[in-house]
């Protein structure tokens, strides 16, 4: 029934070659094609167990990945041969999902291709494989610790298996010096300037009480199932372990890191200064996106949604009462203490109220949602001021997701920006997103844990906007805080692409920032220390919220009376994560379909 739409689904993921007849003829190919999904779903979680964690499944938690050159060659061969082999299926002989199945696979697969061409025989790849294995924001030792807060901890095994994974940990650290050393001799190598922090987030790791590590968390309580006997038991075996081994190996990572990594860092800021040349930038604009924009439309884009939120912005201000400059109304808000929380337990308990007034308004605006829960809990000390995220639940629902809210610095989420976070973050954004997916049973694993920047940012950003709709936004202030939210995604389009194409500053992006968003100075510094550390990430969030408007603009203007929204937000969601170039044929298809309907 969406035969058109698959059609428009293969052509979006061009250039694919497909085989018009398979060399071997296949007597079932959807089994087995779905077969090969399954397969290739699995290895992907025998080659990083992280990632069975992640998503609940069992069986993997007593593992870490092997980061090894020989490991990384091995995955960038597998790519090539499953790409071959997916070649042989002729989609004409495919049921409808199991066609846009393959055309997304085939996508995944090209762009992970077209970076490990970069790349050649260096021991370098995409995700765990990157050749920047440390940053402000993540790393082997924090990611270690978001892993245990992902794993379970209700048996002795879970225990057991979290004791196998520290002992691990030490060969993983190893291995990520070796990564980031061929990054040195290669000139793979990060802006200096960005990376400074990164010695003190080690050390938090390090103390010579191992028991105050953040590693050593899931022995400070026990379900009431183990005794106390085994727990002593445990809690030695932890003891032991992190300071016998994994204590070293983490100082061993943060020496590195100051006399090595750093005076080895690059002083240039922009990605296309690297080896990769011009071409690496390209990439991560395209892969980011999921479009063919290039660098300086992006760029455009950026500067005319600067231009058009600015005068909405404008217009709030204008409605206090308020009769200063932009700047001096920002400076009001961060001055007055009426806008800020003075303990971590007051602004969870903000937050939580936020998210029962948005979970009552979601009828209003889907025909189906999830039912897997979320939870709202302090991100971690060691994280300092980074950014609020979201912790996806199980993928079969076991574990519920999470929001996790900075409590760290107080004076880093005023009030009145704290509705449009926890949209984002939570309900109608991330959570509802990743959970709706999650629970369509009749996708390939795969496709319901997939994840593209453009769609999940971008489909947050849009439902930030939700806000409006859902009557969330109540008074100036915090509808000043969501302009000056959609403010910063535009901002980033400017930036990103004028650090790593067209010469900007980190001075200059961090000022362009404040002037234009109303950020603190401190977290304009961290965001863009993050943009000159990710390339690309950041324009994902813009470009998917416009075009998921676009499109529903596209259906109302098309369907009439017959636009339905709580329709077409599942028609949105209900795919699982796409590229945006699939979901715009997706929405096409659907628009037909509605004017088709009774």
């Amino acid at each position: 029934m969406f035969s058109g739409f698959i059609a428009t689904v293969l052509l979006a993921c061009a250039p694919i070659a497909f085989a018009a007849t398979p060399a071997v003829p296949i007597v079932d190919p959807n089994a087995a094609l779905q077969a090969l999904f399954e397969r290739e779903f699995n290895n992907d979680l025998q080659e990083f167990p992280e990632i069975a964690t992640y998503l609940g499944i069992d069986g993997y938690n007593d593992r870490l990945h092997d980061a090894s050159s020989e490991a990384v060659a091995r995955r960038k061969a597998h790519v090539n041969a499953v790409l071959d082999e997916l070649r042989s299926f002729d989609p004409a002989t495919l049921s409808t999902q199991d066609r846009v199945s393959l055309g997304i696979m085939i996508y995944d697969l090209r762009r992970a291709q077209e970076r490990n061409a970069l790349y050649g025989d260096l021991p370098f790849g995409t995700g765990y494989d990157s050749w920047l294995q440390i940053t402000t924001a993540s790393g082997p030792h924090s990611n270690f610790q978001s892993l245990a807060r992902a794993a379970p901890f209700a048996t002795m095994r879970d225990y057991e298996n979290y004791l196998k994974r520290l002992d691990a940990l030490p060969r993983l650290l190893q291995q990520t010096i070796a990564t980031l050393e061929a990054g040195i001799k290669s000139g793979w190598v990060p802006p200096r300037v960005a990376m400074l922090r990164t010695p003190a987030q080690i050390a938090a790791f390090t103390s010579t009480d191992v028991t105050a590590s953040p590693l050593y968390s899931p022995f400070k309580t026990f379900p009431a199932s183990i005794q106390p006997e085994e727990r002593k038991r445990l809690s030695a075996s932890a003891d032991s372990v992190l300071k016998d081994r994994v204590r070293p190996a983490l100082v061993a990572l943060q020496q590195f890191m100051e006399t090595q990594y750093l005076p080895a860092c690059r002083e240039e800021l922009a990605a296309s200064k690297l080896p990769g040349g011009k071409r690496y930038y390209d990439l991560l604009v395209a892969s980011n996106t999921t479009t063919n924009l290039t660098a300086q439309e992006v760029h455009d884009i950026g500067l005319a949604e600067v231009a058009r939120i600015r005068v909405e912005m404008d217009k709030v201000i204008a409605s206090t009462g308020f009769k200063g400059t932009f700047a001096e109304f920002v400076q009001s808000l961060k001055s007055n203490p009426r806008f800020f929380h003075s303990s971590a337990e007051e602004i969870l308990m903000h937050y939580r109220d936020i998210a029962k007034r948005a979970d009552a308004e979601l009828p209003k605006l889907f025909a189906e949602l999830p039912r897997t829960p979320y939870g709202i809990r302090p991100m971690q000390a060691y994280e300092g001021d980074n950014a609020e995220h979201y912790t996806a639940g199980a993928l079969d629902g076991s574990r519920a997701g999470f929001f996790e809210a900075n409590t760290n610095n107080l004076q880093r989420r005023p009030t009145y920006d704290m509705e449009v976070v926890l949209l984002h973050e939570a309900v109608p954004g991330h959570h509802l997103q990743t959970a709706r997916a999650q629970e369509l049973k009749a996708l390939p694993r795969f496709r319901r844990s997939t994840w593209y920047t453009a769609y999940g940012e971008g489909w947050a950003l849009y439902a930030e906007s939700l806000g409006d709709e859902m009557g969330m936004y109540r008074d100036p202030y915090s509808k000043f805080g969501q302009l000056s939210a959609e403010m910063w995604r535009a901002c980033r389009l400017v930036i990103d692409t004028g650090l790593h194409a067209f010469g900007w500053t980190r001075e200059q992006s961090i000022r362009y920032l404040i002037d234009n968003a109303g950020l603190q100075e401190s977290a304009a510094i961290a965001e863009v220390d993050r943009y000159i550390l990710n390339p690309g990430q950041a324009l994902g969030y813009k470009i998917g919220q416009l075009k998921i408007k676009a499109l529903r603009a596209k259906a109302q203007q098309a369907l009439g009376d017959k636009f339905d929204v709580r329709r077409f937000h599942n028609a949105v969601l209900d795919d699982g994560a796409l590229p945006l170039t699939v979901l715009e044929a997706r929405i096409d298809e659907w628009i037909a379909l509605e004017k088709a309907r009774p």
